[in-house]
């Protein structure tokens, strides 16, 4: 596709984001909190609902850039990335029905010997193996997926093309949660019909993709080998995810010690707050500068900006993500809101209806005064609202702290996108942006799995404590992040 892409074209190259984000939009703010809460005591919930995340995204840190790199070789009729989208789509089918199958282990034969032993009910387990299994097959969907728009739209419609993408990852997707009522299904435990919904909308995005897309195939395949890099991403999986280990050991080790020092709340507050967030940034800088430098190989000094756009971009998607899994619980806990699943995803629509316009316009000023410009604005008006947050003690305050969280995550996924299509080789496009899934998978690591905990440990000293304590580090992050960008180049500069 050389000529001018049409509104409808982009649509059909970005579609299948509708389907992943539909599945991600339901399952990390509403349904997963809401199965953990079930299955879990509720001073550990947070902990266990970063468990959950982690363990799943480790794997998708693992899948999908192996997948991009193997789509890039791929010499399929169907063209290089369209097969590993279908593959990928019917086994998220399969995985999703044992997501829905957990709620029957509550208080199931298997759970009365299990739970002695484990510590943990059955249907907790369960949860667990159905989640990682389904990051692993929609990952291996998302490596192919993530060099679709690369391959397919010239470098000058990037931008509009990223802001179509960006609405699709988000301003629908929510619309129709909140359209079809999934929040008041999840509160009343129709899990069955939610998981259908989901895997309907995966299916039918698929469908479309698979159908409507044209790819070239790939005429010669690369003659390297891909055993060295495949050793490289898994190299790179176990260095972030050490690096994060390690990190987090720090944290519940400094408020282990300061716990146990007559210290007042205030200190313990700033004290404990200011390590994780040393933790979040440190393990992002290390473990995205290491993971990154060995998952690139020895072209990495080539690609500094490169590595500086996957350090910007988990740093920002690390805070909303993050504030997005922990909504449910702050809503239910903190503002003591009934039907929490309800309220959520009323505020997912608010949130994606301001996220709308700043996507699309964004998009568009992105390939007119410069992406750089408006990542940064958009990481000070993020952690504007994150800031607010502090002081939301009541839905309207909340609501119009998503209207700015949302602002500020439409013009970010808009214009980064598109910046970071810019840095990478075009002839390895689904292998570098498949290492970008440490922006995506990284981000839950990192959020999730050292603000969970840190969550519950202040939740126990004061109720809803803990909630504050993560938001406050998140609106940093958003800030750190728009300190990054002076690292990276506007396009056509030299790194």
């Amino acid at each position: 596709m050389k000529s001018a892409l049409r509104w409808h074209d982009h649509v059909r190259i970005n579609v299948y984001w509708l389907g992943l984000n539909i599945s991600a939009g339901i399952i990390t703010p509403v349904l997963l909190p809401y199965l953990v809460a079930l299955f879990v005591s509720g001073d550990q919930k947070n902990t266990s609902l970063a468990t959950v995340r982690v363990l799943g995204l480790i794997v998708a840190m693992l899948v999908q850039p192996i997948a991009g790199m193997l789509s890039d070789r791929n010499s399929s009729r169907w063209g290089k990335r369209r097969p590993f989208i279908f593959w990928g789509t019917i086994l998220d089918l399969v995985f999703l029905g044992i997501i829905a199958a957990s709620p029957g282990y509550i208080g199931s034969a298997l759970d009365g010997r299990l739970l002695p032993m484990l510590g943990v009910s059955t249907a907790y387990v369960v949860l667990i193996i159905g989640m990682v299994l389904l990051q692993a097959s929609s990952n291996f969907a998302q490596g192919a997926l993530q060099g679709l728009l690369p391959d397919l739209v010239p470098s000058d419609q990037r931008g509009r093309s990223s802001g179509v993408k960006a609405v699709l990852e988000v301003v629908v997707p929510a619309l129709l949660v909140i359209g079809i009522g999934i929040g008041p299904l999840v509160d009343a435990g129709r899990i069955g019909f939610v998981t259908a919904f989901i895997g309907a909308s995966l299916l039918l995005t698929m469908l479309i993709t698979v159908l409507f897309v044209h790819e070239k195939p790939l005429e010669h395949r690369p003659a390297e080998s891909v055993r060295e890099p495949m050793l490289r991403i898994v190299a790179l999986t176990a260095i972030f995810v050490l690096i994060t280990q390690g990190a987090l050991w720090l944290v519940h080790s400094g408020s282990a010690y300061l716990a146990t020092r007559q210290i007042s709340l205030g200190l313990q507050v700033a004290l404990v707050g200011l390590l994780g967030m040393i933790a979040m940034t440190g393990s992002i800088f290390a473990g995205v500068y290491a993971g990154a430098r060995v998952g690139i190989g020895r072209d990495a000094p080539k690609h500094r900006s490169f590595i500086w756009w996957v350090i910007n971009r988990l740093l920002f998607l690390a805070a909303i993500g993050s504030i997005q899994g922990f909504a449910l619980f702050y809503l239910s806990d903190v503002l003591e809101i009934k039907n929490a699943a309800t309220t959520t995803t009323l505020l997912m629509a608010v949130v994606a209806l301001f996220l709308m316009t700043s996507a699309l316009v964004g998009g568009y000023l992105a390939d007119r005064i410069g992406r750089k410009r408006l990542v940064r604005t958009a990481c000070w008006i993020a952690a504007a609202g994150a800031f607010m947050l502090l002081f939301a003690n009541s839905i309207p305050l909340v609501m119009i702290s998503g209207v700015i969280l949302g602002i500020g995550t439409g013009a970010f996924m808009a214009t980064n996108w598109a910046l970071g299509t810019d840095l990478v080789p075009a002839d390895q496009r689904g292998r570098y942006l498949g290492i970008s899934n440490l922006a995506g998978a990284g981000a839950g690591i990192v959020g999730a799995g050292i603000g969970g905990p840190i969550a519950d440990f202040f939740n126990r000293l004061q109720p809803g404590l803990g909630y504050l304590v993560i938001f406050a580090i998140y609106a940093g992050l958003f800030l750190v992040a728009a300190l990054t960008l002076r690292f990276i180049p506007e396009p056509g500069q030299r790194t």
